[in-house]
């Protein structure tokens, strides 16, 4: 009877020390998102907010009253604007670029790419969805360090 006891506490504490090792995994294995958008701009929320569900990124979002320039410093090209800029890990995120198109940057880490841009702001792409809206067609472009440029991943038209 006693060892009974002591197995299930032992069990119970096994848990418990299982459960704080999972949650302490999941907060380590979020990345650090750091976003900058014009004041005006709503849209810049709701792509904050996918990222945040992801449960792989910890945002913080400020607004910026030069983004141009904001761009510009991080090496952002001028045909490649969209409304937000962020950083995670060196790398530069432009515009509403999807969360699984960031984790795959972060997870294989390609030699020679410094960031993914998404241009303008497609209907449909993370945060810019709506109801009855389907999605434009459009590409996640990479950012190499040599000012090449290429697709990194293709989303199509939608209804």
């Amino acid at each position: 009877m006693k060892h009974a006891s002591l197995s299930r506490r032992a069990l119970a504490l096994g848990a418990l020390g299982m459960a704080t090792l999972s949650a302490r995994a999941a907060a380590a294995s979020e990345h650090e998102l750091r976003v900058w958008r014009d004041a005006g701009c709503g849209c810049c929320r709701g792509w904050v907010e996918r990222m945040r569900q992801s449960g792989q990124f910890r945002a913080t979002m400020t607004d910026e009253a030069d983004m141009p320039a904001l761009k510009r410093r991080l090496g952002v090209p001028d045909d490649l604007f969209s409304c937000h800029t962020a950083l995670v890990e060196g790398f530069v995120i432009e515009g509403h670029v999807p969360v699984a198109d960031i984790q795959r940057l972060l997870f294989e880490r390609p030699a020679g790419i410094r960031g993914l841009a998404v241009p303008g702001m497609p209907i449909g792409s993370p945060g810019m969805e709506g109801p009855n809206m389907g999605r434009e067609a459009f590409d996640v472009v990479a950012l190499h360090t040599n000012a090449r440029r290429d697709v990194f991943a293709r989303y199509p038209a939608r209804e």
